[in-house]
């Protein structure tokens, strides 16, 4: 496609390669969520991967894709604060490549731990993402281990899969709210909704404390903010990528900013209303449809993308105390 998104054929063909790892995931309407948004509500339910995050899907099919193409390729570096370094890690086990994740210092403990079980190998490097990022890139130059990028056409491919169940399920929907961090879950969805030839109207949402993107789409370039959000750091994004943002300008409706206390709102109302467990990232969307009420129609949907937190921090969600 001339927007550079994979087509229908090609999602469905990756959506085969992942369910030779996992089921598709459940989308259910959940009363008491669309009794809060005056609407009909319906989630996907991406906490219920085997890495409990949406982005396993890009991770199998791009290193599915590198053992096919790249035989030659033994180690993989990447960087990521959790979720997209598990993918990676369980894609590059299943593929019988080496995993090496650059994590920022003070990263989630829990996310670590679930990184290395899954066999990668962790190094700590940098105050937050972007210098992650910076050290995975120096490392991959010095030793030549192929670079794994946070956004790349095959890990949209993958990702697009769950959008493909989602809108093939509720293809009523008048607006999905979709988290955006560096953008491949937006853009997979943009990628469906395009294919199918559906009217959704598909609103990114983002933490307020990381404007970056909503910067860059309103400059029309990239531009790097500081990201300084305190519950959301899977969309912590500093400096957003320019094929990304090309993506989200053609096909996204508009853009909703939340405050990290709306974000911890939707992760108490996640665990009350359904009692799954959302981490920040994960309960964006929901936070942005809250804060919308009214505006996406009579039928919306989100996507609960991941529910990687740390007890401790859940439990001070839960009880109100995060950001007191």
């Amino acid at each position: 496609m001339e927007n550079g998104l994979p087509g229908l054929e090609e999602i469905r063909r990756a959506a085969e390669l992942v369910y030779g790892t996992m089921p598709a995931t459940p989308q259910y309407t959940w009363p008491q969520i669309s009794e809060r948004a005056g609407a009909e509500v319906w989630v996907k339910h991406e906490n219920h991967t085997p890495v409990g995050a949406f982005k396993l899907r890009g991770g199998l099919v791009y290193m599915d894709w590198l053992a096919r193409e790249r035989p030659e390729v033994k180690t993989v570096v990447s960087a990521t604060r959790g979720n997209h370094g598990q993918s990676i890690a369980l894609g590059a086990a299943r593929s019988g490549i080496r995993a090496v994740i650059v994590v920022p210092r003070g990263n989630s403990v829990e996310k670590n731990r679930a990184m290395r079980t899954l066999g990668a190998e962790l190094v700590e490097h940098g105050e937050d993402f972007q210098e992650a990022l910076e050290h995975a890139v120096r490392l991959e130059r010095e030793n030549g281990w192929h670079w794994v990028p946070s956004f790349h056409r095959l890990l949209v491919t993958g990702v697009a899969t769950y959008a493909l169940e989602f809108l093939s399920a509720c293809p009523q929907l008048e607006t999905v709210y979709v988290p955006i961090g560096m953008g491949s879950g937006i853009a997979g969805m943009i990628a469906v909704r395009d294919a199918l030839g559906l009217a959704t109207k598909i609103v990114g949402v983002i933490s307020k404390q990381a404007p970056a993107t909503a910067l860059s789409l309103a400059a029309g370039q990239v531009v790097e903010h500081a990201a300084e959000t305190r519950i959301a750091d899977g969309v912590a994004c500093r400096r957003p990528d320019a094929t990304a943002l090309e993506i989200i300008r053609a096909g996204m409706e508009r853009i909703v900013q939340v405050e990290d206390d709306e974000v911890e709102a939707a992760m108490r109302v996640y665990f009350t209303d359904t009692h799954n467990v959302a981490e920040g990232a994960g309960a964006v969307g929901l936070a942005g449809l809250l804060k919308d009420k009214g505006n996406g129609g009579r039928r919306v949907g989100t996507v609960l993308s991941t529910w990687n937190v740390d007890g401790s921090v859940f439990g001070g969600v839960l009880s109100g105390a995060a950001g007191a």
